[in-house]
């Protein structure tokens, strides 16, 4: 039996998954954490990594392994590969007066819709570059380089053997600010306008290239592919093809679709990713998902199973009581500042139960907000498959198609992100066309929208508390 290994660095934690490289069956796995905050030394990652790949049962006896990790994490390297700061998270905020300079100085967002397929706000590595470039110039003055997450762990793998030799994807430099998708190549003078000078960016290999082997003692010498940013590696591991889009409810939430076509839109709330198979991406993030529930619950005092009880013993809708749920600022739509509200307060909707239906679909009406938003830069939608931490909920699967309305496709639970890099390398180990087809262990859960009536009024109700709470937080 041949065996290949994914890896998962995510906000939260580093997972390993070594499988079958024929049938994707899983042998065994490690997982570690990571520290909490927005900013964090890049060395935590490396050593959740080895505590996970130990935990796994080591890397020595697998043939090919590959990265799937958070994207837009910016990591500053000087000229001798030395990290020069604590790198800066998709999730920390800071750079969002920084993101709107460098639109402006672009020529706006259409320009920067046509030459990156995305308007950048602060998740995104170029305005965190800029962002040190303003507030840390000696750190921007010493940044030789500069490599995201995934990227950065690839290159310890195979011995951190000289700047030249970084290497990442597609999908994962498509999130930096810098490079188009739809031309496959790096903007210089983007990077330029972020950092105030230029600087080495990773090579970007196609979806089934090798880039090296490992190059660690007692670690073996598997070969190393590409890699991938965090969702694109989830979209392979999950088998999707043109038409599917996921829903993933974890510490973010993402609606990504897998498109034949690149998308560009100028407003700025969907980003146009690359994937990691040569197709494209086009996503929608919002910055406030799980922790929306984790929040209802200390409110009610309840764990999320009770959560998940007293939701169902209010209406759809909660007799008019609607949570807008912004509570660490808000990426789509582009509002870092803004902060969550409950709106339509009345004497008979102020009980636990309301409070907790009103939180469940606070977080599904805001990725709604997202999947139209990702439909109209044209992608179609044919199957939606609703993953992540949170989805593990009952009660958010039942509500989903109530909101959605349409049938939601639940996969059995599983580190889709780490699968994913596993079976790019499997795919890196074959050289085939096309990745390896892996049948899932078990069959996906499908709740029917034609099962729960007519509920437009969800969608409604929220659009028009979150038009107003935010007009009034201009």
């Amino acid at each position: 039996m041949t065996l290949v290994a994914g890896i998962d660095s995510s906000t939260q934690s580093c997972k390993v998954v070594v499988v079958d490289a024929d049938s994707g069956r899983l042998v065994r796995e490690g997982r570690a954490t990571h520290p909490d905050g927005s900013e964090v030394d890049p060395s935590a990652w490396w050593t959740a990594l080895e505590k996970a790949a130990e935990q796994a049962g080591g890397l020595a006896d697998v043939a090919a392994v590959a990265v799937g990790g958070q994207q837009h994490g910016m990591v500053a390297l000087d000229s001798a590969g030395q990290v020069v700061r604590d790198a800066l998270l998709w999730n920390d905020t800071r750079s969002a007066p920084d993101a709107a300079d460098l639109v402006d100085e672009y020529g706006g967002p259409e320009a920067w819709a046509r030459d990156t397929g995305s308007v950048p706000v602060a998740s995104y590595t170029v305005t965190k570059l800029r962002w040190m470039a303003r507030v840390e110039p000696e750190n921007a003055e010493r940044t030789a380089a500069v490599a995201l997450p995934h990227d950065w762990l690839t290159w310890k793998l195979r011995g951190a053997d000289g700047l030249d030799a970084l290497a990442t994807d597609r999908s994962d430099a498509s999130g930096t600010g810098y490079w188009s998708p739809a031309r496959e190549d790096y903007q210089p003078a983007l990077l330029e306008l972020g950092l105030g000078h230029a600087a080495t960016v990773p090579t970007v290999r196609g979806p089934r290239d090798q880039v090296g082997e490992i190059s660690l003692p007692d670690w073996g010498s598997a070969v190393v592919g590409p890699g991938a940013g965090d969702n694109a590696a989830a979209a392979l591991g999950l088998g999707l093809t043109t038409g599917d889009v996921a829903v993933s409810v974890g510490t973010s939430g993402v609606v990504s679709a897998i498109s034949e076509v690149p998308a560009a839109d100028a407003t700025g709330l969907v980003s146009g990713f690359a994937d990691a198979t040569g197709r494209f991406l086009p996503l929608a993030c919002t910055l406030n998902a799980a922790r929306v529930l984790d929040a209802a619950c200390r409110i009610l005092g309840v764990d999320h199973d009770r959560l998940d009880e007293l939701a169902l013993d209010a209406p759809p809708g909660a007799d008019g009581l609607v949570l807008i749920p912004y509570l660490e600022g808000e990426r789509t739509p582009n509002k870092p500042d803004a902060t969550g509200a409950l709106h339509g307060m009345t004497l008979a909707n102020t009980t636990p139960g309301h409070i907790a239906r009103a939180a469940y679909e606070s977080v599904l009406c805001s990725l709604a907000d997202g999947l139209d938003f990702v439909k109209a830069t044209g992608a179609t939608v044919e199957r939606l498959m609703l993953i992540g931490g949170a989805a593990r909920s009952s009660t958010l699967q039942r509500l989903a198609p109530s909101v959605f309305g349409i049938d939601i496709t639940v996969p059995q639970p599983g580190e889709y992100v780490a699968f994913g890099a596993a079976r790019q390398a499997a795919w890196v180990l074959s050289g085939a066309d096309e990745p390896p087809t892996w049948s899932p262990a078990s069959e996906p859960i499908v709740h029917q929208a034609d099962e729960v009536g007519d509920t437009t009024h969800i969608r409604e109700q929220y659009a028009s508390a979150r038009d107003l709470i935010l007009n009034r937080q201009r």
